[in-house]
This record gives C-alpha cells, sequence and structure tokens, in this order.
C-alpha cells in the first residue's frame, strides 16, 4: 500500500504536467495557458485576403549605360565617350503583394511596389489573374490603392484601433521571392519604430515585428492570432548591418484613413505647414536644462509657414500648446488636423521665443 500510494502520486503529478503542456482534450488546440499550439484557422481567415502582386515597365538604355558595370571599359573610353548604337529596352520586373481591404476589389500594398509601373498583374488566392489599376498613392506613408474588377472577394478583417501590444503574436503573409503566398510568425518587438528613416516625410511610427519579411512580403499582411490586419508589411533591416529578425509593418489605423481618404476623394487629407525640419538637441544658457526642438530648414513657397513669417533658421518647440519630443510626433499632429485649422506654433529665433498663429493647408498631393 505504501508504495502503491507514491506509484500513485507519481502518475497523478505526470498526468498534471501532460495536461498542462498539451491542454485539456478536446479544447480546441489550445494550451493549458488558453493560447493556441496552431494559427491555421487565423491563417485560413486572413490567406484568401492576400494577393500577390507583378508589376513591370519598360526601361530604355542608352549604348553608354551597358558599360556602367564596367569600370575598366568606362576608365578606357574616358568621359568624352558618346553612345554607339540603337537604345536598348528591357524589362524592368518587381514583386511584392496587397490586401483585399473591400470586397468591391479595392486593394492596398505598398507605394514601392507599384511606383512607375505601367503593367500591374494581381494573383488572387484562388488562382485568378487580373489586372489591377492604380487609384491613388500616398508617398508620405509608402501606401497605395489598387482597384480590380471583382466581386464578392473575401476582404480581411481589420483589427480594432489600439489594439496591438508589444508582445502579440503577429503572422505575416506574403509573396516571398515570387515562391507564393507564404506565412512566417513572430511577435510584436516595438511600436512606434521612428528612428528607421525609411524617407516617409516624418509618418513613421511603425510596428517592429521578428517575423521572417523578404523582398515579395511588401504590402502583404500582419495579421494577430484571430486573423485580424493589424499593420502592411513595408521594410526589413539591412541585410548587409548582419541585422536578423527586424522587420517593420505601417499601422492598420494608418492604412485604414488612406484607404477611406482615397476611396472617397482620391487623395488623402493631410494638413501641411510647409517646412522641413531637422531634429536639434537644446540646453538652456542659465539653467542647462535640455529639451527637443526642431530646427526650419526650409520653407516651401506659398505655404502657411512662408505667409506667417517663419524662416529657415527657427527652432519650433511646441505645436498647438504641445511640447515638441520627435519629429515623428509633429509630422502626425500635423497630419491629423483638417485643412484650415489654426495652429498656435511657439518656436526660438535667435534666443528669443515667439509665437505665430498659423492656417494650415491641405498638403499638396501627387496626382495619379
Amino acid at each position: 500500500m505504501y508504495f502503491g500510494a507514491w506509484a500513485g502520486a507519481g502518475l497523478a503529478v505526470a498526468l498534471l504536467a501532460l495536461l498542462l503542456r498539451h491542454g485539456w482534450p478536446g479544447n480546441g488546440g489550445h494550451d493549458g495557458g488558453g493560447n493556441p499550439r496552431s494559427y491555421a484557422s487565423a491563417v485560413g481567415a486572413a490567406g484568401p485576403s492576400v494577393v500577390n502582386i507583378y508589376a513591370n515597365r519598360i526601361v530604355t538604355e542608352s549604348g553608354y549605360s551597358r558599360l556602367e558595370g564596367n569600370p575598366a571599359a568606362q576608365r578606357f573610353l574616358g568621359p568624352s565617350f558618346s553612345p554607339v548604337g540603337p537604345p536598348r529596352q528591357r524589362l524592368e520586373e518587381s514583386l511584392g503583394s496587397a490586401v483585399i481591404a473591400r470586397a468591391d476589389g479595392y486593394l492596398l500594398t505598398n507605394n514601392h511596389v507599384v511606383e512607375n509601373k505601367d503593367n500591374i498583374r494581381a494573383v488572387l488566392w484562388d488562382g485568378r489573374t487580373t489586372d489591377a489599376r492604380i487609384v491613388a498613392t500616398d508617398a508620405d506613408t509608402d501606401l497605395a490603392v489598387l482597384k480590380i474588377d471583382a466581386e464578392d472577394l473575401p476582404a480581411v478583417h481589420f483589427a480594432a484601433d489600439g489594439a496591438l501590444r508589444i508582445g502579440d503574436v503577429v503572422l505575416a503573409i506574403g509573396n516571398p521571392f515570387g515562391l507564393g503566398q507564404s506565412v512566417t510568425m513572430g511577435i510584436v518587438s516595438a511600436l512606434g519604430s521612428e528612428r528607421l528613416n525609411l524617407g516617409l516625410a516624418g509618418y513613421e511610427y511603425l510596428i517592429q515585428t521578428d517575423a521572417a519579411v523578404n523582398t515579395g512580403n511588401s504590402g502583404g499582411a500582419l495579421v494577430n492570432a484571430q486573423g485580424e490586419l493589424v499593420g502592411i508589411n513595408t521594410a526589413m533591416f539591412g541585410r548587409g548591418r548582419g541585422a536578423e529578425g527586424i522587420s517593420f509593418a505601417i499601422p492598420v489605423e494608418t492604412a485604414q484613413k488612406v484607404l477611406d481618404d482615397i476611396v472617397r476623394q482620391g487623395f488623402v487629407t493631410r494638413s501641411w505647414l510647409g517646412v522641413e525640419l531637422t531634429p536639434l538637441e537644446m540646453r538652456h544658457s542659465v539653467t542647462g536644462e535640455q529639451r527637443l526642438g526642431l530646427q526650419i530648414q526650409a520653407v516651401a513657397a506659398g505655404s502657411p509657414a512662408e505667409l506667417a513669417e517663419l524662416l529657415p533658421g527657427d527652432i519650433l518647440i511646441s505645436f498647438r500648446g504641445v511640447a515638441l519630443t520627435s519629429l515623428a510626433q509633429f509630422r502626425n499632429a500635423e497630419a491629423n488636423l483638417a485643412p484650415g485649422t489654426l495652429a498656435e506654433v511657439e518656436a526660438v529665433r535667435t534666443g528669443l521665443t515667439f509665437i505665430k498663429q498659423v492656417e494650415l493647408m491641405q498638403k499638396p498631393h501627387a496626382v495619379p
């Protein structure tokens, strides 16, 4: 009885450990903590909403440009060399992904996937291939809206605003290297990555993940464990820097606004002060207090900044009564206002603080 009692206790402990590790029978594929052992349902929900994009254009090259890859030949021929022979045309191709944002054929993708491309083809989840046209692009956020002639498409479900947290599991769905739809998994590593400098005019509040993203994933979906869209994959950290597991996505809140504006009016509503800015660390000469300022490098002609007599060299320190902490903070605050809004700008010029009331205008946009 003594040994039997210990044996029974040992079996009970072993059974408890198995249940904690693998979950109770019939728990729908979750572990004991309620976390899924498989993300097949999330992929099944979001996968049909991701399409492969193939874009190309005809590029004309002069005879001399064919020697650009041969430095020895260029040195031998010298700078006075004139092209010989007729120009040559070649097909420049790019690939990427897109997300079906609406059932009536509107797609979201990256601007850099379709920029300056003449022919764009979309391959749907069921193998159908169709032409896609650009409705409009927004280079400031690296987003583009495409349209295909199809109905009753499986549109992706958008996650709720602000629902994403650091540590959440995410899945990247796209077309890496043209291999067809593939899925990779990771977690949200950081939110609000403002140091990447993608050239997005300061609109760089990005999602950082460790999900594997490669050439061809651009414009594809980043979804949560429920298969809801949380971002549009846009960039991977430079392989040449030895980076592993660092990729970036545009938040769904930004993508939703760009989509709604473009479908409704053909461009993105974004107010504009009209200045180019560089972050600058400032120190008070008496107290030694440090704070951030944004120094004006250039003022656009005819812009609200010019009308308010702001000058290059002026340092912006607050916008609408809120102290400035980063370039991205200012750009997002500026863009989220309606054109025509009267905004108070506090700045420093030659050591003296002054305040201007500036009426913001719609930021000039490229006509598609």
